[in-house]
């Protein structure tokens, strides 16, 4: 009898849908190998988690399976439709990765995305008269509303229409955002764009492909709270501005794309390496987190901010504040926090780089926008809507 059984066989084994299955992989219960293009699990494991029983849930966790063929999560990575995230990002461009998220097929010669002229002004004038203390996902917040308002055709859900509209959705929120730089000609791919609209004066240019790198990997990530909220949007038929406006709005909260803030927070405040221990005590003593550390899916460890973190390294070597960034990372080792996730290395790229304030929440909005719009086609192919159900648990008359 074979050791490895097909992902069809593990599941009829198990009784189980093919979604519950890659669950159990994401959470660490099952392990998976790929055999001629295809998934293949250990029949020795699912035959013990078949005299076991199914795993129970952590107390005070909801999980909830949608079957979905974007993304899937593997021991401390993610993988876009088959193909290993991290691998691509070492190469790919954001429009490479949103377009193999959209359809399935790798992207052709480069493409320039653009939106609309009068859709861009728009989304610049709607900013008018903001405080320049607006954090740039504030700002994607009202650029994309205003691009929504400026396309009539918006409510075209065919799938090549949403991902020619995302096209321009993308490029609008990119090129609306306020710049106090000099248009560049060879500013043509959406992370070159980016660089120009965020990065100090001074940054190292290298770190523009850091940007690149990072906008890959945050492209998508399964299930996330944003993705989820984009998911119910879209399953009740709203536009594809609508879904990225509800992605954006969930992003904000700081345990998710709201993390990379707080570390920005923090290396702004530790002036030197000998400052990192009583910063993070302080955050300990008053209760809070300490933003960059623990994930819910990969516990032992994020392969994804481990790979962002050797690419910082490499693209400003010796820079004085790589020592503070080391010095926060022993001492969270010190105090057996969690391990790194992607946040980290996330906050230290826009700190090195000078960008302002909550840039990290934007290039994650950015990037996110991709994966949310793959998942709002998936809902959109389906008759239902999304519609989960409370424990009632208040008073009975």
């Amino acid at each position: 009898m074979s050791e490895w059984m097909s992902a069809e066989q593990a599941a009829l084994r198990l009784g189980v849908k093919a979604a519950t299955l890659y669950a159990y992989v994401s959470r660490g219960t099952l392990t998976r190998r790929k055999a001629d293009g295809r998934s293949v699990f250990n029949r020795a494991e699912i035959e013990e988690l078949a005299r076991r029983g199914r795993p129970r849930r952590q107390a005070g966790t909801t999980e909830l399976v949608i079957e979905s063929a974007v993304t899937m999560l593997g021991a401390d990575r993610h993988y876009y439709r088959g193909r290993d995230a991290v691998g691509l990002a070492a190469t790919w461009r954001l429009e490479e990765a949103a377009t193999w998220l959209w359809t399935g097929a790798e992207a052709g010669a480069p493409e320039v995305w653009e939106t609309a002229p009068d859709a861009l002004a728009a989304a610049r004038e709607a900013q008018r008269g903001l405080s320049p203390e607006v954090l740039p996902l504030e700002r994607l917040q009202v650029i994309v509303t205003a691009l929504a308002v400026a396309d009539p055709v918006r409510y075209n859900l065919e799938p090549a229409a949403v991902a020619q509209t995302g096209k321009g959705l993308m490029a609008g929120m990119v090129d609306a955002l306020p710049s106090e730089a000099s248009p560049d000609g060879r500013d043509r791919g959406l992370h070159a764009r980016l660089w120009r609209k965020l990065s100090g004066a001074g940054a190292g240019e290298r770190l523009a492909d850091v940007l690149r790198f990072a906008l890959v990997l945050l492209a998508d990530h399964e299930l996330a709270a944003s993705t989820l909220a984009a998911r119910v949007a879209a399953s009740v038929r709203a536009d594809p501005y609508a879904v990225v406006t509800t992605g954006l709005g969930t992003t904000s909260g700081a345990l998710h794309g709201g993390a990379s803030l707080g570390v920005e927070s923090l290396l702004a405040e530790v002036a030197e390496p000998g400052r990192a221990a009583p910063a993070m005590g302080e955050r300990l003593r008053r209760g809070e987190r300490i933003a960059g550390f623990g994930h819910v899916v990969y516990r032992a460890g994020d392969g994804r901010g481990d790979a962002l973190l050797e690419r910082v390294r490499q693209a400003v070597p010796g820079h004085p504040r790589l020592a503070v960034a080391d010095a926060v990372l022993d001492e969270a080792r010190r105090r057996a926090l969690p391990a790194m996730n992607i946040d980290f290395p996330l906050g230290l790229l826009t700190h090195l780089a000078g960008m302002p304030r909550g840039a990290g929440e934007a290039i994650f909005g950015i990037a996110r926008t991709a994966g949310w719009l793959a998942h709002a086609m998936e809902e959109y192919a389906k008759p239902t809507r999304l519609r989960l159900r409370a424990a009632y648990t208040g008073p009975l008359e």
